[in-house]
């Protein structure tokens, strides 16, 4: 995968070509004219399933990554953002619904304050983004989600590099896993990673399987600081945009 080194606001004439696929970052901590205004373009559904949560920070932010959502995909698609219709699979994984479908696909992932959207034309694609929580108690997850091969690459890293690689090979598995729309239940331990000293990352096995493996490609996302965060897609050789909202 190609990408260019440099996160960017978008252009005014944005367009999605079919070798491409385009990353998106917003901080989920924005002015409340701008959120309200966010929160215009939600309808009734959504607007219930924010009220459903329990902290006001938590109800915002929801509020502000659909909002943001909307707002892509109505430039992508040409149409308000109040118009962008959803529809969920068995896992709670949203799509485009009917005729405004068009083969768009896309990957939602939040953490603390940040979001990210991934977004391809035709392909299964999945974007992971984890806070790096340098307290967090990992040795265990590692033992418990993480091949042999995974295991033993992690163990032989620097005691200062470890919690940034956990990070990594996890938002690497996970976007995998939101590609295919699975969750976690599918297991990450049958998610094999495999990443280099320049930072690449190589699936090399799912449930065991290498061929099919070979069929996707992984891209480790600078997305912020203290953040790690991945994308993953079935397709080999795109162009790989990143744009920055709110800048």
């Amino acid at each position: 995968m190609q990408c260019t080194p440099a996160w960017h606001t978008p252009p005014v004439d944005l367009s999605l070509d079919r070798n491409e696929i385009h990353a998106w970052r917003c901080s989920l901590d924005q002015p409340e004219q701008q959120r309200d205004a966010l929160a215009g373009t939600l309808n009734d559904d959504e607007m219930k399933r924010a009220e459903r949560f329990h902290f006001e920070r938590d109800r915002l932010r929801f509020i502000t990554a659909r909002g943001v959502l909307r707002s892509i995909l109505g430039r992508y698609l040409g149409s308000d953002a109040r118009d962008v219709r959803f529809i969920y699979g068995l896992n709670g994984k949203p799509s485009l619904a009917g005729e405004q479908e068009h083969r768009l696909c896309f990957n939602v992932s939040h953490s603390r304050d940040l979001v990210l959207y991934a977004f391809a034309y035709d392909l299964k694609i999945g974007v992971d983004v984890e806070y790096i929580d340098h307290d967090r108690a990992i040795e265990h997850i590692v033992e418990r989600f993480y091949s042999p091969a995974e295991i033993s690459a992690f163990k032989s890293l620097p005691a200062d590099k470890q919690h940034d690689a956990f990070f990594t090979y996890w938002t690497c598995k996970e976007a995998y896993l939101k590609a295919e729309g699975t969750g976690l239940s599918f297991g990450l331990d049958k998610v094999e990673v495999s990443l280099t000293p320049e930072k690449h990352a190589v699936l090399t096995a799912i449930d065991g399987d290498a061929e099919k493996a070979a069929l996707w490609s992984l891209q480790i996302l600078d997305a912020a600081p203290e953040y790690a965060a991945a994308l993953a897609v079935n397709a080999h050789g795109l162009q790989l945009k990143k744009f920055t909202m709110g800048d």
